[in-house]
């Protein structure tokens, strides 16, 4: 389940780990924590196959230490994913405005049933 995700969210532990903390092949004890805390966050994700985003995401699955680590990891590897992993990053991108239109679809149906305008 998720196993995109899974992907994405550890070539973005690596792009950190590897920028910050120096490491090359293997993943620091800290950084590997991360990555194994995420990956089963993302196991026990209530959306399944149709998970948002974490950026978009109505539910926070993470403690607050964890979500504070993933933040900054994000921060930093987002912008350095379109360089190493520009497939990948395509790939979240679209998934974003797909969501952003289906949620957007969902809520002008929803508009339009309660009697509204659109």
């Amino acid at each position: 389940m998720n196993e995109a995700e899974k992907r994405v969210v550890g070539k973005m532990i690596a792009i950190y780990c590897r920028g910050r903390h120096g490491s090359t092949g293997q993943l620091c004890e800290e950084c590997g924590s991360l990555l194994r805390y995420a990956e089963q966050r993302l196991e026990r994700c209530p959306f399944g196959e149709q998970k948002p985003t974490c950026g978009s995401c109505p539910v926070h699955c993470y403690k607050s230490d964890m979500r504070q680590q993933i933040r900054e990891v994000m921060r930093f590897a987002g912008p350095r994913m379109l360089l190493w992993h520009p497939i990948d990053t395509l790939r979240h991108f679209y998934k974003e405005h797909q969501r952003d239109r289906r949620y957007a679809r969902g809520a002008k149906i929803r508009k339009n049933e309660s009697g509204e305008t659109a």
